[in-house]
């Protein structure tokens, strides 16, 4: 199975053109067609305004502001794919960011966003975008990160496995990609504390992919003395990993934005893309 339709979210912010490109370059090495969505927001009220009257010309402003950033992204969404020469698609639709981009995902195969930052939401804005899709959009979410360029992903794939029904589903949304990598690498991390492993961590799922035609290395490791996530960003430093494939919210996602977890620590310190399904 290939990546046949690449849904990549597009908007005004300088790191656009990496999503496009990464998209573009993932949809070249499949002849697989690029879709960008760009969404002009319902209108916003600031909260110094909430109670007041608010003029209706503020929300025509927002939204005309709106649709020429739209248009401006338009052109560098068709420069983009025109170069990399895959058929492209362009849609532009009001509302609700979450929920557009959930319901055109459903007909794509993966979607490409930001990772967003919560302290700079200027620069890279919703931080909690990754997150609600990979919750409600039925579809792998492909993160990228707020700095580098990732023209060539999926070369060395680093596959987070804690024998959860998530992993298993990111395991399977990934396999486009782990059928083409390079080299495949499969990380247990504390194994004996999480998970039916069963007699040696990761060497089960190392079989399944092994019967799809897929050469991964079975490891483990302990994460004495620090987070799962932080362990797991180590190991793809030390192996040149340019993919983490990971499952998303085994926990409550409001357990994790309360008490902290892997799939939050991994969106906040991640620097290379991350294939997210849950």
């Amino acid at each position: 199975m290939e990546l046949k339709n690449i849904l990549v979210h597009v908007d005004a912010t300088e790191r656009a053109s990496v999503r496009i490109r990464t998209a573009a370059n993932l949809a070249a090495k499949s002849d697989a067609q690029v879709t960008g969505v760009f969404v002009v927001p319902d209108p916003y009220i600031g909260a110094y305004m909430a109670g007041g009257y608010v003029p209706v010309e503020i929300f025509e402003q927002q939204r005309q502001q709106a649709l020429e950033e739209a248009e401006t992204a338009s052109g560098l969404f068709e420069d983009i794919t025109g170069k990399a020469g895959v058929r492209a698609e362009w849609r532009v639709e009001e509302g609700t960011l979450a929920d557009v981009l959930a319901r055109h995902v459903r007909y794509a195969d993966i979607a490409v966003v930001g990772k967003g930052d919560p302290d700079d939401p200027v620069k890279h804005p919703h931080p909690e975008l990754a997150g609600d899709l990979a919750m409600t959009a039925g579809r792998p979410v492909l993160v990228i990160p707020n700095a580098g360029t990732f023209d060539d992903i999926g070369k060395r794939v680093l596959v987070c496995w804690n024998a959860s029904r998530e992993a298993a589903r990111a395991v399977q949304d990934a396999m486009p990609l782990l059928e083409a990598a390079e080299k495949v690498t499969l990380l247990a991390v504390n194994p004996a504390k999480q998970g039916d492993h069963g007699d040696i961590p990761c060497a089960d799922i190392a079989l399944h992919l092994a019967r799809h035609g897929i050469n991964a290395e079975a490891t483990s490791t302990s994460a004495d003395g620090i987070g799962v996530a932080d362990a797991i960003l180590a190991r793809a430093n030390d192996l040149g990993a340019d993919l983490i494939v990971t499952g998303a919210y085994g926990h409550s996602r409001t357990r994790e934005w309360v008490f902290g977890g892997v799939t939050e620590s991994l969106m906040r310190n991640m620097t290379v893309p991350a294939l997210m399904s849950h």
